[in-house]
């Protein structure tokens, strides 16, 4: 909570901001924003800014009557401030140390607007003036806070997602605010927070997530020489997307950042799984194995370094998947990601990659064929 506090300002996962100039209509504006994402599935602790409830004593003078009386505007603001707030009138010593003498008005003196009102204002002349003759005095509910940012004047409305993901509830709520939400012309709506954040990682995961498959399928194509091995090994990507994305709708868990990082890393240990088995089947191939005995043979053979990869993975990830404290809100998603994809990797690995290879298998090598033809048909 404090790093989305020092990142976006608030503690909460969505901050929605209203910018504008004027402050009244801020308020507004917030309580009915507060209104519209409270009926929206998914938010909870829906709290707007509380900018007023601030008491405030407003004195205003009348500068025509301070003049008849022979008064000016600072002489009525020395007298107040000094009754009020306190005057420095000496000060005490006490060895080096010094003690400013502050004197005021007592407390039954100055503590009620009537009471203020009564305090005597003096002129250069000799006149004796209550102020309350020469100012109107009255009491208001004034601003707590005005908060900036860039300049201007802006509210926040601020709120936690539970039960769905962040982005799908902003969406719904863009919506609602557009439609139901008027404001003046001057004033806008932000969408911050952990949304904000979650949105520009979302959009370098866009570009770097193409960028790197783009080189790993490149490191394959040169490393197998052949399309098809490079294609198939990519295709046991999506094999174990699926089961990530299964665990995480069993665990009732939203798509979020650290879930993206889970489904990076399966890319790695998908790649891996699918290198090994299809490095020994197109061996197998180029041999000439039939295709039934080569994929029965092949997964029998890499089924110990495939579940070995997939344990000790999930052994290293189990402690993150029950975690319950201070960055579980973070560990539990990638690991949940990572464990569901572990899972369906492994086993679609040694099924589903066995029985493609036969539409992607190498031909078999002239010299294995030659040396089968000649014990077939000794001469």
């Amino acid at each position: 909570m404090s790093v989305d506090e020092l990142l976006t300002g608030t503690k909460a996962q969505l901050a929605v901001k209203i910018f504008g100039p004027d402050t009244e209509v801020l308020l507004e504006g917030s309580q009915d924003l507060q209104s519209i994402l409270q009926e929206i599935p998914g938010a909870t602790d829906v709290q707007a800014d509380q900018i007023t409830g601030a008491p405030q004593l407003v004195v205003s003078l009348n500068r025509p009557a301070l003049g008849r009386y022979g008064l000016s505007v600072e002489e009525a603001l020395d007298a107040l401030r000094s009754g009020v707030g306190g005057a420095e009138a000496g000060a005490v010593f006490e060895g080096v140390r010094q003690f400013p003498v502050i004197v005021r008005y007592a407390e039954e003196d100055r503590n009620t607007p009537a009471a203020i009102g009564r305090i005597i204002l003096e002129s250069s002349s000799g006149a004796r003036v209550p102020l309350e003759s020469v100012a109107n005095i009255r009491e208001i509910v004034g601003p707590r806070q005005i908060t900036r940012e860039n300049g201007e004047r802006f509210i926040t409305v601020q709120l936690n997602v539970r039960g769905r993901d962040i982005g799908s509830y902003v969406a719904d709520a863009q919506q609602s605010v557009a439609s139901q939400l008027d404001l003046p012309a001057g004033y806008r709506v932000e969408w911050g927070g952990q949304f904000e954040l979650q949105q520009e990682a979302n959009a370098r995961f866009a570009v770097v997530i193409p960028i790197t498959l783009g080189i790993v399928f490149l490191i394959l194509l040169l490393t197998f020489g052949r399309m098809k091995s490079a294609i198939l090994i990519l295709l046991n990507i999506p094999l174990a997307l699926t089961g990530g994305a299964m665990a995480l709708w069993i665990a009732g868990l939203p798509i979020s950042v650290p879930a993206t990082v889970g489904f990076i890393a399966l890319f790695g240990i998908a790649l891996g799984n699918g290198m090994v088995l299809v490095s020994f089947m197109d061996d197998f191939a180029r041999e000439g194995r039939g295709r039934d005995e080569l994929a029965v043979e092949a997964a029998g053979l890499r089924a110990r370094p495939v579940l070995m990869t997939a344990l000790t993975t999930a052994l290293g990830l189990a402690p993150l998947l029950f975690a319950s404290g201070v960055g579980a809100e973070v560990q539990r998603p990638l690991a949940t990601v990572v464990m569901g994809g572990l899972v369906s990797s492994t086993v679609l690995t040694l099924l589903v990659l066995p029985a493609l290879h036969r539409w992607f298998a190498p031909k078999p090598d002239a010299h294995h064929s030659l040396l089968e033809a000649e014990h077939v048909h000794p001469s």
